[in-house]
């Protein structure tokens, strides 16, 4: 079985600027203002919203002990804040198969 090819990010800037009938630039600069924006967004509240689609939300994990795989041995894993995706329902059931 062939292997899906995903969308690269010119190609994401190509099919924007077709779509809405722009340059390729204008697509780019749009993007990356989208970027800047969830950047600011995160920073100031924690969170960001992409209406229908994804919700960007910071996390702080607490430090923990967890195991070496290779050894058994176990490791001190630190505190850190990661940033984590919550996809949105309405593209879950969009995309999913339903059981």
């Amino acid at each position: 079985m062939a292997e899906a090819r995903r969308m690269g990010k010119s190609e994401l800037f190509s099919h924007f600027a077709d779509r809405f009938e722009m340059k390729r630039t204008q697509a780019r600069e749009y993007f990356d203002e989208l970027t800047t924006l969830c950047e600011k967004e995160l920073k100031r509240s924690g969170e960001f919203v992409l209406p229908g689609m994804v919700k960007l939300v910071v996390q702080k994990r607490k430090a923990r002990m967890g195991r070496n795989p290779a050894t058994g041995e176990p490791i001190k894993i630190p505190a850190k804040t990661v940033v984590k995706a919550r996809i949105v329902k309405q593209l879950k059931d969009a995309v999913l198969p339903r059981k």
